[in-house]
């Protein structure tokens, strides 16, 4: 079920429709987000666009954390 979840949410952000979305999931984050929020502790760690989230992180917890997840 969750490919199926996954595929809906996918299909309303392609029509526009504005949603938060929160997740584990780091490759669905990765394609369908404009913007990126990592959080630890109930703190907001970092926030960024996708690209700059990903691939050159500001904050050694953000990662830490990407290579834990993206890694594995």
């Amino acid at each position: 079920m969750i490919k199926e979840v996954l595929d809906v949410i996918i299909d309303l952000a392609g029509s526009g429709m504005t949603m938060l979305c929160v997740t584990h999931e780091m490759g669905f984050a990765r394609t369908v987000a404009d913007r990126v929020v990592f959080m630890d502790e109930g703190e907001i760690v970092e926030e960024n666009d996708p690209e700059t989230f990903f691939n050159h992180p500001k904050y050694d917890r953000t990662a830490l954390f990407l290579s834990q997840i993206i890694n594995h």
